[in-house]
């Protein structure tokens, strides 16, 4: 598992089975989940100053991963066993 925090495994630890089949049999939750994780990353370098970026571009980021999160939230709850 990664170190970089607000992975989607640490955000749902309860649907992590559904993440993964949901990976495999729906190409718009994959694409989401991808999103997800490269804006993750990006927001992750940035604090760790691996990357810097200025404080409006950072916003942007957490801004745009909480959308993908909600997205991907919404999803889950669609798909509950």
């Amino acid at each position: 598992m990664s170190h970089t925090p607000h992975e989607l495994a640490e955000e749902f630890p309860e649907a992590i089975d559904r993440i993964h089949a949901l990976k495999l049999e729906d190409t718009h939750f994959a694409r989401l989940a991808e999103e997800y994780h490269t804006v993750n990353r990006s927001i992750h370098r940035a604090e760790t100053l691996v990357e810097p970026v200025s404080e409006q571009h950072e916003a942007e980021l957490r801004r745009e991963r909480l959308r993908l999160k909600d997205e991907i939230a919404r999803i889950l709850r669609e798909n509950a066993a």
